[in-house]
């Protein structure tokens, strides 16, 4: 083979490592880019979690204290569940009688 011909063959094998070296590093970078930003997200919902409305920190733990007051909190917490579906129900309902009254 002409030594043209092994010369071509050997600067289009540098130009394709090139181009897959700058493929690498640009991918490489934007995957950076989104884990960081993941990072950065999860970060923040990680600390607003722990900003969140807990116990007080003075008050016993729950199994110290009497039951009624342990009743009192399951009661508070079922009636907010049962809010909850209510309202649910209640936008249910609203929007059948909207698509009911659209189709009349």
């Amino acid at each position: 083979m002409p030594w043209w011909i092994w010369l071509l063959l050997a600067l289009f094998m540098l130009a394709m490592l090139l181009i897959g070296a700058a493929y690498v590093i640009v991918h490489g970078l934007r995957a950076f880019h989104v884990v960081a930003d993941m990072g950065s997200t999860v970060s923040d919902k990680l600390s607003a979690a722990g900003e969140g409305d807990g116990p007080e920190p003075d008050e016993p733990p729950l199994f110290t204290q009497p039951l009624r007051h342990a009743q009192e909190r399951y009661a508070e917490a079922h009636a907010d569940v049962v809010r909850r579906r209510m309202r649910a129900h209640d936008r249910h309902a609203d929007q059948w009688a909207q698509w009911r009254q659209f189709n009349e």
